[in-house]
């Protein structure tokens, strides 16, 4: 990895650049899913946690940029979290009022979560925060691109894989390798690893 960080390491800053673009873009991705809501009229068939998980997974991914002093990490998760509000407010909007009571308690679920560990970065040694904390970032990722893999049932037996976008698949893998590359590129193996594993 080193002979790859020495390669990699004079265009950090544009392979940041890259990373953070293909990120904003992959974010701009629930526009897809929100123009089939409008088109519904209704988004209660839809669950939510797509996009309470972007706000989750971009406010904990935020806490690790800061950790790190990492200003890339820090603007890319910025502008999602802001993204991700707006779109679940479009998806709360179109909402019954039925539905909207067990939206209140994922985002209830949500909430305490992410408190939680931010709570535990505040009071963890640290010189372990920024792997532990990592690696906390990387299960939710694995958790939120693991998703569509719930319906795999029905994939198969309607032998249709509608279910698992390949736009949102590819563009994934995309955002995962530049970071992973930006994360081999300043010589940070939490970056580096915890990408690694959607490539």
């Amino acid at each position: 990895m080193d002979a790859l960080s020495d390669i990699l390491a004079p265009y950090s800053d544009d392979i940041a650049k890259f990373a953070g673009s293909v990120t904003c873009l992959q974010f701009l991705s629930g526009v897809f899913l929100l123009n089939d809501i409008r088109n519904k009229k209704s988004s209660d068939q839809y669950p939510a946690d797509p996009f309470l998980g972007g706000i989750a997974l971009t406010i904990l991914s935020l806490k690790m940029g800061a950790l790190m002093g990492d200003e890339a990490m820090i603007k890319v998760n910025v502008i999602g979290f802001a993204i991700n509000v707006i779109f679940m407010v479009v998806f709360y909007w179109y909402a019954s009022e039925t539905f909207r009571s067990k939206i209140w308690s994922k985002i209830a679920m949500y909430f305490t979560f992410t408190l939680g560990c931010l709570a535990y970065a505040n009071f963890e040694d640290p010189a372990k925060i920024e792997f532990r904390f990592g690696m906390i970032i990387t299960a939710i990722l694995v958790v939120l691109v693991g998703m569509p893999l719930l319906n795999l049932g029905k994939i198969i037996e309607t032998k249709s894989t509608e279910g698992l976008p390949f736009p949102l698949i590819l563009s994934g893998t995309i955002v995962a390798a530049s970071w992973a590359a930006y994360g081999i590129s300043i010589r940070n193996q939490v970056v580096a690893v915890s990408n690694s594993q959607f490539t």
